[in-house]
């Protein structure tokens, strides 16, 4: 079976084939993303789409993620892209610091679409924001942190093993294997 991933990012394709028993191939398809408070809505709309877009044949897989940060309510949460653009690290951090709940959570939901279905896996990765550290990783990693280490001090290997994308991609394995 060969997939499609739908992204711009080589490294979530490759994390993806690290998962996947299949041919993962990148898709950089740009779908319009539904605006919604649901991780599992936004990505089951965006693997709908891309699949039609890629023609109807091999099935395509897209991954929505976010930050959850538990003092602020869940929020940024599926605005984490567009927080992390306009605020930055830094301020997420200033607004999080002297809040008593620094507890947050990585989730990801890898929709899967093969036009006769779409399914939605979903992985969580439990930490909390902490001042920012590390050069490694993108986006929010540096102030999140699990198991006593941000993601950004972690290298890839070891944050792959953990992380909440690769989570949802085992379920999808797991999911894939049954069907055959």
């Amino acid at each position: 079976m060969s997939l499609l991933f739908v992204t711009t990012n080589a490294g979530k394709v490759r994390e993806a084939r690290d998962y996947l028993d299949a041919a993962v191939e990148q898709f950089d398809y740009d779908y319009a993303e539904i605006q919604s408070d649901d991780l599992a809505a936004i990505a089951a709309r965006g693997a709908h789409e891309a699949h039609e877009a890629a023609g109807g044949g091999d099935p395509v897989i897209v991954d929505d993620s976010g930050l959850f940060v538990g003092g602020l309510g869940g929020f940024p949460g599926p605005y984490s892209s567009y927080v992390e653009d306009t605020l930055g690290i830094e301020r997420v951090w200033e607004l999080v610091r002297s809040l008593d709940d620094r507890a947050a959570a990585f989730r990801s939901v890898v929709a899967y679409a093969d036009g006769e279905t779409v399914e939605t896996f979903t992985g969580e990765v439990s930490g909390r924001i902490v001042a920012p550290r590390g050069a490694g990783g993108f986006g929010f990693d540096p102030i999140f942190e699990h198991e006593g280490e941000t993601f950004a001090e972690m290298g890839t290997e070891a944050k792959n093993a953990v992380s909440h994308r690769g989570r949802a991609l085992a379920s999808l394995a797991e999911w894939l294997a049954e069907r055959e």
